[in-house]
């Protein structure tokens, strides 16, 4: 077991997974007229499998992200070989994408910023290449829309 596991550290990531459950709820509800009731279910299924994965990547001695189990375990759950695919599919259908990626995309951020000395070695040629990455992905996002949309007659 990897020494830095503890019964505290296993409380924390409950925490953050139950506080961006809520958020992804209320999330699927405003956006998308998902009932809290009927989201409830399928939250449950991730937000245990997210917690199993993030338990495994601290136990497991081996060096691998938590996202790795995660995807590994929702795969298996999800498949077709699966006794309890088509209880998983049936519930996590009802979970929208933007509402789960917008709470971890949040916190993300809220721990990139906690570390401001690193981000000040990164300095502002770093910004600057992350500034061209992103509006150089816009753009080329954009051609490649504009070509596809216009090939198939629809702009």
């Amino acid at each position: 077991m990897n020494k830095e596991f503890t019964a505290e550290k296993f409380w924390e990531n409950l925490l953050i997974l139950l506080i961006i459950a809520f958020i992804s709820i209320l999330g699927n509800l405003t956006g998308y007229d998902t009932g809290i009731m009927e989201s409830i279910p399928g939250m449950l299924i991730l937000l245990i499998v997210a917690l199993i994965g993030v338990s495994l990547a601290n136990i497991i001695p081996v060096n691998i992200p938590s996202v790795v189990y995660i995807s590994l375990l929702g795969l298996l759950i999800s498949m077709p070989a699966s006794p309890i695919s088509n209880v998983v599919i049936e519930y996590t259908s009802k979970i929208q994408m933007l509402p789960l990626a917008t709470p971890v995309l949040a916190y993300s951020g809220i721990s990139m910023g906690k570390n401001w000395a690193e981000f000040k070695k990164v300095g502002w040629k770093g910004i600057l290449v992350a500034c061209c990455v992103m509006f150089g992905t816009f753009i080329g996002s954009a051609i490649i829309a504009q070509i596809i949309l216009k090939s198939q007659g629809i702009i």
